[in-house]
């Protein structure tokens, strides 16, 4: 099978026909073997009604339905599952994504030989003030956090290969970070296409401010789990020892300040009057928690049970 069309969606009944449409009519006129799964994400329309009439009058068709919104990464995370195409695309349903996009992406992916190619929806139809200049700095943001360069982080509309979906887990709301989820799992060869992006037709967004306060913290997530998810105790060995230290310094100051009144006949107050012995106290305290989540952390990951250890890329003759 050439490609599979992967649709998440959530109350978007007034858009689902127009879109099948036109997405059948790129089909046939290329030829493609196809499959179209569409991820009913809980809606509460006809979203789902409409989708069985598409999958009874078109073998083609085929549909999840969640019972009750879990979001768009589990919809994906679904969707992957179930694909079967050697390109997967995956588009919004509410218009804004062209389906006439969809022949050059699996061209990249298929001639070009790119792992994901990622839409790049340079000339919006947004709000400036509400998504254009948020968007703009949290794609900033996570080209410097992640290392991949991308313009777009936030595009439903992508292509993959079929190995690419197989070997990432998506959760949570990490749906705007396939890409780097991508290039730590070995795939690093990741495009970028220029998209139309097109005004929205019917209803309206889904998504709110938070998306974006959400987005960073998960891209806090990932950035902590690329960087020492195999070796946790390089980051919080690292910190114990800092917090260590400055509690011992701390200490060593007290005990030396109170030797030198004593031997000096001086007037001194007791140990618990100063402020560094409550800074020492805790600081080591501190050190030592930190020491124990990195040991509880390399110890959680030797022992789980976990068959896949590492991904082959390919066998010959074996």
């Amino acid at each position: 099978m050439n490609l599979s069309i992967l649709i998440p969606l959530l109350n978007e009944e007034e858009s689902l026909q127009e879109l099948y449409s036109w997405i059948i009519k790129v089909m046939q006129s290329n030829n493609y073997s196809y499959e179209i799964i569409f991820v009913d994400d809980g809606s509460t329309d006809n979203s789902w009604q409409i989708i069985e009439g598409f999958s009874n009058e078109n073998p083609n068709v085929k549909g999840i339905r969640f019972m009750k919104n879990f979001g768009k990464s589990q919809a994906l995370h679904a969707g992957f599952a179930k694909a079967k195409g050697d390109v997967i695309i995956t588009m919004d349903a509410d218009l804004q994504d062209s389906p006439d996009e969809i022949p050059e992406l699996y061209d990249m992916i298929t001639k070009e030989r790119f792992d994901l190619v990622s839409g790049w929806k340079k000339k919006r139809y947004d709000s400036v003030v509400a998504k254009n200049l948020p968007s703009k700095l949290f794609n900033w943001a996570a080209r410097k956090t992640s290392g991949v360069e991308l313009n777009d982080f936030n595009c439903g509309l992508k292509a993959y290969k079929n190995v690419v979906v197989k070997n990432i887990e998506v959760s949570g709301e990490m749906h705007r970070y396939i890409p780097v989820l991508a290039k730590n799992a070995g795939f690093g060869k990741i495009g970028e296409k220029v998209v139309i992006h097109q005004a929205r037709k019917y209803g309206e967004t889904k998504f709110g401010m938070e998306r974006f306060i959400n987005g960073f913290l998960d891209l806090i997530t990932i950035w902590f789990l690329s960087r020492f998810g195999k070796r946790p105790m390089h980051l919080f060995g690292a910190m114990g020892s800092i917090m260590f230290i400055i509690g011992f310094l701390s200490a060593g100051y007290i005990g030396i300040s109170k030797l030198y009144h004593m031997y000096n006949g001086m007037k001194y107050s007791l140990v618990t009057s100063n402020p560094w012995f409550y800074i020492a106290l805790t600081t080591m305290i501190l050190g030592t928690q930190l020491f124990l989540a990195g040991f509880l952390g390399e110890i959680i990951l030797r022992t789980k049970n976990n068959e896949e250890r590492y991904k082959v890329a390919r066998e010959v003759n074996f």
